[in-house]
């Protein structure tokens, strides 16, 4: 999860350590694509708030579609602007929710993503 509002990581990393999953932060795109050049560690799922300091999640949506190795990672866009969700798309997210959210929206498009049962 990248976001640079640390509340928001906080609680999402709360809520999806609670579910099961394991859950790695950051606070800016470039770790998320610095990480991404490490073939052998990619996550499941990468959730991306859209604007952080400085940078566009949808930028770095796009660097990691042209990449072989990341371009089938499953991408969630996050944003405070509903109007923004087509341009999510248009980046290559596989979904989008915009804040605020319900947990539970969250944690059913987690795994709808990652394969695993919502219970």
């Amino acid at each position: 999860m990248a976001d640079d509002d640390t509340a928001i990581l906080d609680v999402i990393q709360i809520v999806l350590e609670d579910a099961g999953y394991d859950v790695d932060v950051v606070t800016n795109g470039k770790k998320v694509l610095a990480s991404s050049k490490k073939e052998s560690i990619l996550p499941d799922l990468v959730l991306l708030d859209i604007w952080m300091a400085g940078e566009d999640g949808r930028e770095i949506c796009r660097v990691l579609r042209s990449q072989q190795h990341t371009k089938d990672l499953p991408i969630i866009l996050i944003s405070a602007s509903r109007d923004v969700k087509q341009s999510a798309f248009d980046a290559g997210a596989d979904d989008f929710i915009a804040k605020p959210f319900e947990m539970e929206e969250l944690l059913i498009k987690v795994a709808e993503k990652v394969g695993t049962p919502y219970l």
